[in-house]
């Protein structure tokens, strides 16, 4: 037994030298020291030892079970460092190398539009004011002096939710629902921009999403010449100071009159293009006179008060302000149209 008991002991060590795996070594530990190994089964042949035996026997029992357990708990140690240093040495990163170039965004050419146009009218003393995108027909209509039944709504064909419920058509309920909120009393300076939405086919110069901003301006001794110089700074701070303006007669249900804004072209300078269709002009923006109606329903004395309107696509300033010849490019987010307008330029 006891000639049993050393050859066990050289049996296990012997393996668990010859091993380099983890899981192997675990076999072994669970093969020489479970309740089921050989060791086991030596000792349940203690019983026919003399009483004298036996402790000698149990001494050297539990000799055997440490030597073999210390050597595989050594061989386990060095199995695991050696696995450490392994996924170590696999994920060395060399501090040396050159870092990778991080990419930084430029801003959409419509953003650096809408912000420069802010930026200018808050420099002439309006506020910039917002509002839902999902209107009351209402104040998308009715309150802006146009009644249901008015032929000129079919000029704005719409997206309805529900019959008093509609995606706005443009940035014009902001400015009804301001001057409600004033109820009637004091100065409005504001401009609006924000989405609005038309059912109209997409092509190079129309989208069913638009983006739009809106101006309003409501006091007393409010003049067109007021309106004429306002669009006049405009004009030059957005496209130059060598631009001319000049205004049209036309017709918006919520102003009146009304005009047709147009700056000189900047490729001929007035004297006709291709750019301009030979007149010299290209249309820019609407605006006019706000309508009495508009004012008595937000709850001012049209008497009293007088104010202008004006309203502007950035889409079509951006595409002339920057050459771009398809208004689709502003939402198709193609990296190379972006990546032309750098935010230092």
């Amino acid at each position: 037994m006891q000639e049993r008991l050393k050859e066990l002991q050289e049996e296990a060590i012997q393996k668990v030298e010859q091993t380099d795996s983890l899981k192997e070594l675990n076999d072994i530990r669970v093969a020489y020291l479970g309740k089921k190994g050989p060791i086991t089964e030596v000792l349940r042949g203690m019983g026919k030892l003399s009483a004298e035996e036996r402790p000698i026997m149990g001494a050297l029992a539990n000799e055997v079970r440490e030597a073999i357990s210390n050597k595989i708990e050594a061989k386990q140690n060095e199995l695991e460092e050696a696995a450490v240093n392994e996924k170590l040495a696999s994920e060395t990163i060399d501090v040396t190398l050159p870092g990778r170039p991080v990419r930084v965004g430029n801003h959409h050419p419509l953003t650096r539009i809408i912000e420069e146009i802010e930026d200018l009218f808050i420099g002439m003393g309006y506020r910039v004011v917002e509002g839902p995108e999902v209107e009351q027909d209402y104040y998308n209509f009715e309150a802006l002096n146009l009644p249901k039944g008015h032929p000129a709504r079919d000029m704005q064909d719409s997206f309805y939710i529900t019959e008093e419920i509609l995606m706005r058509t443009h940035t014009s309920p902001v400015q009804a629902r301001t001057m409600e909120k004033h109820d009637g009393k004091g100065p409005i300076k504001i401009i609006c921009p924000g989405k609005v939405y038309r059912r109209d086919n997409d092509d190079a110069t129309h989208s069913h999403q638009f983006m739009q901003i809106e101006g309003l301006v409501v006091g007393e001794n409010i003049r067109m010449s007021d309106l004429k110089g306002t669009l006049e700074v405009f004009a030059k701070k957005m496209f130059g100071e060598d631009r001319d303006i000049r205004l049209r007669p036309s017709f918006f249900p919520f102003t009146e009159p009304s005009v047709e804004m147009d700056i000189s072209c900047k490729i001929c300078h007035g004297h006709g293009c291709s750019v301009c269709k030979q007149t010299g002009w290209i249309e820019i923006l609407g605006a006019g006179m706000v309508h009495p109606n508009v004012l008595e329903m937000a709850g001012y004395d049209s008497k009293k008060y007088t104010g202008f309107a004006f309203g502007m696509g950035p889409e079509r300033i951006a595409m002339l302000k920057y050459g771009i010849d398809d208004i689709r490019h502003f939402y198709t987010n193609d990296v190379r149209f972006l990546k032309q307008f750098s935010k230092h330029e």
